[in-house]
């Protein structure tokens, strides 16, 4: 075989392997934002419907500002959300805020003084704790809450990407 159609050959292959996903980011239509995307909860209630319209029936109620819900679908004023269980259902935008938090996931998760598993812990955090998220890198995210502030890894956190990264 020629190296040109060897190259060709590897060149096809490399192509038909990436996937497009990892090129292609989704974009709501009403808002030209990515989708999915994390959002919080701005009211300390909030009724999450079968359809994006007050007419349609309400599935949830959540009363608890700050959470962190996932925003998958946009149609109007109203987006499909849900929260780190899964559940939700179309909320109007007015109740949702681009103010970023994660709820935690795993009790007595370490916050650190810095990006380290052996650097000093400032608090332990509960399982079902929001905090805001002041900044992520590949596998740390920056949290406050109550006062308190440090790192914590992502994986115990829910309401930011696995690969997300932002300051």
């Amino acid at each position: 075989m020629k190296l040109t159609s060897l190259i060709g050959a590897v060149c096809a292959a490399l192509l038909l392997c990436t996937p497009l996903a990892a090129t292609t980011i989704e974009r709501g239509p009403v808002t030209n934002l990515p989708l999915p995307r994390f959002v919080s909860l701005k009211a300390n209630e909030a009724n999450a419907r079968r359809g994006p319209d007050q007419s349609h029936r309400i599935d949830w109620v959540y009363r608890r500002r700050d959470l962190p819900l996932m925003v998958t679908a946009e149609f109007e004023n109203w987006r499909r959300v849900e929260d780190a269980e899964g559940m939700g259902g179309w909320m109007h935008h007015a109740l949702l805020s681009g103010l970023r938090t994660a709820l935690v996931q795993t009790d007595m998760t370490p916050l650190h003084r810095t990006p380290e598993n052996g650097s000093a812990q400032t608090a332990l955090l509960e399982r079902g704790v929001i905090a805001r998220l002041r900044m992520c890198q590949r596998d740390w995210c920056r949290l406050e809450v109550e006062g308190a502030r440090g790192w914590a890894e992502k994986r115990h956190l829910w309401g930011v990407g696995a690969l997300e990264e932002f300051e």
